[in-house]
């Protein structure tokens, strides 16, 4: 179970989106989510990896070393 509240102007479009449509509310906020959810995890994700790598709580690898390690050529 998920509550959200939007901004009105959201709502209104949503209300008038899914009266067109004959769809649900929910229907519509969860394609939204189902759409946006990987590209969402991906960014908040990275911006978490890069603040620890400048706290120096995690460590890189260059990109020669990694492709080293799994034997591809350069």
């Amino acid at each position: 179970m998920l509550a959200i509240r939007l901004p009105k102007e959201i709502e209104d479009r949503l209300n008038a989106l899914s009266k067109i449509t004959g769809r649900t509310k929910t229907f519509y906020a969860r394609e939204a989510i189902f759409k946006h959810l990987d590209d969402l995890e991906d960014i908040y994700l990275a911006e978490k990896r890069l603040e620890d790598v400048r706290a120096g709580k995690s460590k890189t690898i260059s990109l020669e070393k990694v492709m080293e390690n799994h034997g591809l050529e350069n």
